[in-house]
């Protein structure tokens, strides 16, 4: 049971020896999971998945939003 090349495993094994693929994920890289040959998903270390993440869209509170000129303007009461 190795991986097939380096970062890369077979389902079977990647299941059989997950705590493996994540210290791996950590140290060495991406770490692609196959099935049937075909690549199925990634695991990555929590570093890397978090510098592809968006940013948080900083959304206005309640409170500059009613500060904002055309507040209300389009609301039919």
């Amino acid at each position: 049971m190795v991986a097939e090349r380096k970062g890369r495993w077979k389902l079977e094994d990647a299941k059989a020896r997950f705590s493996e693929v994540v210290r791996r994920a950590a140290s060495e890289g991406p770490q692609t999971v196959t099935v049937r040959g075909r690549e199925a998903a990634v695991v990555l270390s929590s570093e890397q998945y978090e510098k592809l993440r968006p940013a948080p869209a900083e959304r206005p509170s309640l409170l500059e939003l009613t500060r904002e000129p055309d507040y209300g303007r389009d609301v039919d009461l």
